[in-house]
């Protein structure tokens, strides 16, 4: 694919590019690498080359059209975009003429569809510069997965310092980044796991580390002021009998529940916060630009760094997709172009 150059060699293929695509819903198998056409920019414009992209549970849920429901947006039959892919790192080659923060050779991350590729279009708002601090392959693993958590913590579960924060699923892309982010915010953090995520998530930060094939963080006797669960498979009464009377509960995703899985999901939770219980709030993040460059402050100053499990060439992202969809990935998974 695309070779390191210094930000003086960058140059742009003008007529196509290499990109993963897909024409129907399906496993991984039905990704592939085609010629697309070169994508343009209008005078607020932004033209990157990707250096490196990362995967989350959304790309393969929206790979597969599963749940169902999503296709009413996505497209019934097809995929209405072919190309998947959001997180994305790399080089600034070509901006509109309304655009001044950026200009060619700008080191840059962010999100925008289609980020298999070798060159992605956006806006202003889809990008902010890279830390000098961070390889593109770690400011790739940022986006996504670090909003959703921030999102989850401060926005959802209103985190303050001094709390008690019980974090399900901390071994994973969003979980890891929830670790972090909840000691940026003061709290004490207690990290609930697998066996073979323990270290990685303890050098992240935990206060405690929680190993759930031996022990459910749920039902220790011990109550938190604020519960994530990443994916939302904790039974909905042991998340209520660990949070305590003035807490929250915050379900981000759906793991691999089906569509009629994920309505009773959603209902559930807002009845039980409705009868007297502590607020269970299910949640799916927003990309926004404000959060993204509050977290290339954080990941500047050292606060959050990406826990990288593998790292996969471009023309394997069939097989990135597929390890990450397992869900026994540690952290998250990177692609490079």
């Amino acid at each position: 694919m695309l070779a390191t150059a210094e930000k003086t060699q960058v140059t742009v293929e003008p007529e196509t590019m290499k990109s993963i695509v897909q024409h129907r819903y399906g496993s991984s198998g039905v990704l592939a690498v085609e010629d697309v056409a070169m994508p343009e920019i209008g005078d607020d414009g932004v033209l990157v080359q990707v250096r490196a992209s990362s995967v989350n549970a959304v790309d393969w849920h929206m790979i597969r059209g599963r749940p169902y429901f999503a296709r009413l947006t996505s497209g019934l039959r097809r995929p209405k975009s072919p190309r998947p892919g959001t997180d994305l790192a790399g080089v600034v080659v070509a901006v509109g003429k309304d655009v001044t923060e950026f200009r060619p050779g700008d080191e840059v991350f962010g999100a925008r569809n289609g980020a298999y590729a070798e060159y992605v279009a956006g806006r202003l708002r889809n990008f902010v510069s890279k830390p000098a601090n961070l390889t593109f392959e770690q400011a790739a693993a940022i986006p996504v997965a670090a909003i959703t958590a921030l999102q989850a913590l401060r926005d959802k579960g209103g985190i303050q310092a001094g709390q008690r924060v019980l974090i399900l699923g901390a071994g994973g892309g969003v979980g890891s980044f929830a670790v972090q982010l909840a000691k940026a915010f003061g709290a004490t953090v207690t990290a609930a796991t697998t066996p073979d995520n323990l270290e990685m998530v303890r050098s992240l930060g935990a206060d405690a580390v929680v190993d759930y094939t031996r022990e459910n963080a749920l039902r220790s006797g011990r109550q938190y002021d604020l519960i994530i669960d990443v994916g939302g498979y904790a039974p909905a009464g042991d998340l209520r009998r660990a949070v305590t009377s003035s807490g929250t509960v915050v379900l981000v995703g759906a793991g691999k529940a089906s569509s009629l899985g994920i309505v009773v999901q959603i209902l559930g939770a807002k009845i039980r916060s409705r009868l007297g219980g502590p607020p269970m709030i299910f949640f799916m993040a927003k990309i926004n630009r404000d959060d993204m460059l509050l977290l290339a402050d954080l990941a500047a100053a050292g606060k959050i760094a990406p826990a990288i499990d593998r790292v996969y060439p471009v023309r394997e992202t069939d097989e990135a997709v597929s390890y990450v969809e397992t869900g026994h990935a540690h952290g998250k998974v990177v692609i490079t172009v």
